[in-house]
């Protein structure tokens, strides 16, 4: 005969379980870096956001439409004027970005719903005094 009969290569029983599992632990982590991490970081920072929103502050919703905050209604809805005299109600979650903030009142807590323009040094005394004509001595 010319053709010798060929044998088969002996070989392992293939290995650990643990190099079976290697190769989808490894696609996890790079899942986990690449899309997972990236889109919880967006989401605090988005929340953050949100919370952070105050009366004055120029938003975008969702819709696109761009308009400015006159209320804080509630943790969960504002009150936004798209135009002169044109004022919506929005949900807070639907806010897409804010444009603009504006300056936080000097004393007031973060977040806090009572936050008002500052009326100054002088105090609220001094500025009604001042309106309705009363001088100091």
């Amino acid at each position: 005969m010319f053709v010798s009969p060929a044998f088969a290569q002996a070989g392992d029983n293939g290995g650990s379980g643990f190099e079976a599992l290697l190769p989808l632990v490894l696609i996890f982590v790079v899942f986990y870096f690449l899309l997972i991490r990236p889109q919880q970081k967006k989401q605090k920072h988005h929340k953050e956001m949100l919370v952070a929103i105050r009366r004055g502050d120029r938003v975008v919703t969702g819709g696109g439409i761009v308009g400015t905050v006159t209320k804080v209604i509630d943790d969960k809805e504002l009150a936004v004027e798209i135009t002169d005299g044109v004022k919506v109600r929005v949900q807070r979650a639907l806010v897409a970005s804010v444009i603009s903030k504006t300056e936080p009142v000097q004393g007031a807590k973060k977040g806090s719903a009572q936050e008002a323009p500052a009326a100054g040094a002088q105090g609220m005394g001094s500025i009604l005094k001042g309106l309705f004509g009363v001088k100091d001595k």
